[in-house]
């Protein structure tokens, strides 16, 4: 199989409120970023994709107008999905795998801060027995996090520990919300405190793939694609059992997660509930580095939090900090969609 790397990521500051900016100004400085890293130019590019949401933006075909940051000479060969950027990177991997393409530039981007996201996520349910309820994704999250606990699996303790822990790492990324640990705070939704879930966050994020040698020309240490799958859940909440992610498993197992050891992972749970479920999923011990980064609790912008994961991954084999590292996303109430991503440096 063709050998595919990610060999450059960059991000905008996440912040709570980025009223002063459209998705154009948010978007150029990180596109320009990565380019700046790997020293292209956009008829250099052979592929671009790009992940977002029109419920976010209120307007239908609103990813169109943030092709004005990425440039309208030359045509481009171009894709979008209506999903996190990192199904995005998924569709950009498949084509460098095919040979379509040497080069990909992969962004994703989110403004949740104008309206109720806890709102607008209830557009994902079923539209017949389970939208009308208006169940927002807090509540939803709720149930999961109430399985976890009755199942003995975890405790309110536990996951304020898992709050602390993960807004503890952040302080050292620059670019997070919550850079420290923050009181638990009142119930938001039983047993969900406030420290459970994530800040409401506004921001953007691109990568860019190249293959083969391609990619070695580019990064001094590239990190290889050495597998990605993502699978799904059924859709009905009451034929699924909250407190494991066969979907997430099945994933890891496709991209070859269990092959070998992995020293740090990345994982997309913005509720703390949601990272028990996933390191019981994923096999993860002690040993792992777990969201280093800070994660989805440092800073969860909606659409662009999942390829933000593997763009974190990805740098720390860039930096030399991990070996193997694995990277998730997920969609969807209470881990429905999951992806995920295995990358390995070159021998130190």
């Amino acid at each position: 199989m063709r050998e595919v790397a990610i060999v450059a990521f960059a991000q905008s500051d996440q912040v709570r409120h980025s009223d002063e900016q459209s998705e154009v100004e948010m978007l150029m400085p990180v596109l320009h970023q990565v380019k700046e890293q790997t020293g292209l130019n956009a008829s250099d590019i052979g592929f671009t994709c790009s992940g977002s949401s029109d419920y976010l933006a209120g307007r239908a075909f609103s990813f169109t107008m943030t092709l004005d940051g990425v440039g309208a000479w030359p045509p481009i060969s171009e894709s979008h999905v209506e999903m996190d950027g990192a199904w995005a990177m998924y569709e950009a991997w498949v084509k460098l795998l095919t040979g379509e393409a040497d080069t990909a530039l992969v962004y994703s981007y989110g403004k949740s801060s104008p309206g109720s996201v806890r709102d607008v996520l209830t557009r994902q349910l079923d539209p017949y027995y389970v939208a009308p309820l208006w169940p927002d994704a807090v509540a939803l999250a709720a149930l999961q996090a109430q399985a976890l606990i009755d199942s003995g699996e975890t405790d309110e303790p536990a996951l304020a520990g898992i709050a602390a822990r993960s807004r503890e790492s952040a302080a050292d990324n620059p670019h997070a919300l919550l850079r420290s640990s923050v009181p638990q705070g009142d119930y938001v939704v039983q047993p969900l405190r406030k420290g459970d879930c994530p800040p409401i966050s506004d921001g953007a994020v691109a990568v860019v793939l190249a293959a083969g040698d391609k990619a070695r020309e580019l990064c001094a240490r590239p990190a290889w694609i050495r597998g990605m799958d993502h699978r799904i859940e059924a859709h009905s909440l009451g034929v699924r059992d909250l407190t494991d992610s066969p979907s997430t498993r099945l994933a890891a197992e496709r991209a070859g997660a269990f092959e070998r050891p992995v020293d740090t992972a990345e994982l997309h749970a913005p509720f703390t509930s949601q990272e028990v479920v996933l390191r019981k999923a994923l096999k993860l011990g002690d040993d792992v580095n777990v969201n280093p980064s800070g994660g989805a609790l440092a800073a969860n912008t909606v659409m662009a939090a999942g390829l933000l994961r593997i763009g974190e991954a990805a740098a720390r084999i860039h930096r030399g900090e991990s070996d193997r590292a694995l990277a998730h996303a997920t969609s969807g109430p209470c881990l429905q969609q999951n992806l995920v991503a295995v990358l390995e440096g070159d021998a130190q």
